[in-house]
């Protein structure tokens, strides 16, 4: 196979587009890292997305390998994603008040990519998509996700293949590679928790309960959504066994 001489690895990687991406609106000299923590965010969001695409076509299959390993992938970005908050907390309250008033409407809460995610993970109430305008880019992602099976829908259809039709007593007793990947669902819920609860714990350690960018209720938001596991049926199971 013949090499393209043109192709470098600034091409490939897009990085003129990339590195040029970033656009302060202030002289502040932490609008920069804000920016960037951000963007890395919807790009992990990107990759999330991608992955559970492929989750939910191995589970379907009845692959369990797959599913192990991809799940696996997907439980070590999202660690990569909680632990990304480390960064963004090295920035006081003081240094966010300095370039906050240039974000104007921008918020984190209209992050469509994390909406379709949630979809993905089983949320299924029109508020996902209402606050995005008709006919938008991110509207339609997120409607057109609610109408694909969910991840939990694929891991029934998983356990079917297996057999088990849907019993998660008999799939915890006989401890293979079933309950390996419904643990790996808990881990999974679990990570979206931690995720939850250090946002709110960021949000309010450098705005505390103020209203958050874009008319957004900030802290107060974030709050209501802490402790609800994406997963019931998994961690009800634990009373059964």
């Amino acid at each position: 196979m013949a090499q393209d001489a043109s192709l470098t690895y600034t091409s490939y990687l897009a990085l003129d587009e990339i590195l040029g991406a970033q656009r302060p609106r202030s002289d502040e000299h932490d609008e920069l890292l804000f920016i960037v923590i951000h963007q890395v965010y919807e790009l992990w969001f990107k990759q999330l997305l991608h992955e559970l695409v492929y989750l939910q076509e191995r589970l379907e299959a009845g692959d369990t390998a797959h599913a192990i390993r991809t799940l696996r992938r997907v439980l070590t970005v999202l660690k990569v994603v909680v632990i990304q908050i480390d960064v963004l907390e090295t920035m006081t309250p003081s240094q966010f008040a300095g370039f906050r008033a240039r974000l104007d409407a921008a918020s984190g809460f209209q992050s469509a990519q994390f909406r379709e995610l949630e979809v993905v993970l089983g949320r299924r109430d029109a508020a996902a998509f209402e606050h995005y305008p008709e006919g938008s880019t991110g509207r339609q992602r997120i409607v057109s996700a609610m109408a694909r099976p969910t991840l939990w829908d694929s891991f029934q259809a998983y356990l079917r293949t297996q057999g088990h039709d849907g019993d998660l007593s008999r799939v915890y007793t006989e401890d293979g590679g079933a309950a390996l990947i419904a643990e790996h669902l808990v881990d999974l819920d679990e990570g979206i928790q931690e995720w939850r609860y250090r946002h709110v714990k960021m949000v309010e350690r450098t705005i505390g309960d103020k209203s958050g960018t874009g008319g957004s209720s900030g802290a107060g938001y974030l709050r209501a959504t802490l402790f609800q596991p994406v997963f019931p049926e998994l961690w009800a199971i634990r009373r059964d066994l």
